[in-house]
């Protein structure tokens, strides 16, 4: 099960997530039939969603917008809570390339130039929003970039996901690390050294014991305690009833066209794929709900 460790310092000069994503990303594919470079960009937007995710509170919600200006690869959209849950997906799914001589899926140039959009549902009239250009494409970095530029808070972030011989997911996760208020420069150099010589995440997330093994790369010598283990997991929240609202807001003129015309509806949704079915009935009776 894929799950996210909160941990700080024992002295509150730092704080470091760890987190393991692997089923999440693995359900994307499967829902997606995403191709390699599609899986890792979604795979890696799907966990910096999750993490921003959790430092969201009570039933907030933050929806990541990866907006490259390459329009052959389209946005790629994911939304999550703080209860760990998150969907996503992107415009195009078959996106292949690799490096020649390593195999190595490339995903920065692909993704980048363009930009960053982070937009927080605080249950407020408006929403937040925030963005940055997209540094590298890489996510990691454009994630730490956004902390440390809207936010506020020096940040340092890795995000992989690992590809089996034949393109299927074989591990997936990342971390956070952000500097408090307190923190000294030496300290902060001193974990930056740490970050700078941590083995590939990849690498990390085979392990026994993958997450623990990350946080102690991070801390190195000085102690932390563990705040939070919770479950992460890709989940849509769709419904037959939703997707009747959205139809309602077509108009009735627009409905009676669909009836007219197909004498029913099928409605898919972009995150999870699911089909729902609307017959003739049922429009009709969204028609009479709507006056």
């Amino acid at each position: 099960m894929d799950k996210i460790i909160k941990t700080i310092s024992n002295n509150g000069h730092f704080r470091a997530y760890a987190l393991d994503a692997t089923e999440t990303v693995t359900t994307a594919q499967d829902l997606h039939h995403t191709w390699s470079t599609s899986t890792v960009a979604l795979g890696r937007t799907l966990i910096a969603a999750q993490i921003l995710g959790a430092n969201q509170k009570g039933n907030d919600k933050i929806t990541l917008r990866i907006l490259p200006d390459n329009e052959q690869v389209g946005p790629i959209i994911a939304v999550a809570d703080s209860h760990g849950n998150v969907k996503g997906y992107m415009k195009n799914n078959e996106i292949d390339y690799k490096k020649t001589s390593t195999g190595e899926v490339i995903v920065g140039p692909i993704l980048a130039p363009g930009w960053f959009v982070v937009v927080k549902d605080m249950g407020l009239k408006n929403p937040y929003t925030g963005q940055v250009p997209l540094v590298t494409g890489e996510i990691g970095e454009d994630l730490a970039y956004y902390l440390t530029t809207s936010e506020q808070t020096p940040s340092a972030v890795g995000l992989n996901v690992l590809l089996d011989g034949e393109d299927k997911v074989k591990v997936a996760g990342g971390f956070l690390v952000q500097v408090m208020p307190d923190a000294t420069e030496e300290e902060i150099a001193r974990f930056e050294e740490h970050v700078q010589k941590m083995p590939a995440i990849s690498q990390i997330l085979e392990e026994e014991d993958p997450l623990k093994s990350m946080l102690d790369e991070i801390y190195g010598e000085d102690e932390y305690k563990v705040l939070e283990e919770s479950p992460l997991a890709f989940k849509c929240d769709c419904s037959k009833e939703r997707f009747a609202e959205g139809l309602a807001s077509l108009g009735k003129d627009e409905i009676q066209a669909i009836i007219d015309e197909d004498h029913g509806a099928e409605v898919t949704c972009q995150f999870c794929t699911k089909h729902y079915d609307f017959s003739q009935a049922d429009l009709e009776e969204i028609i009479n709900a709507n006056g």
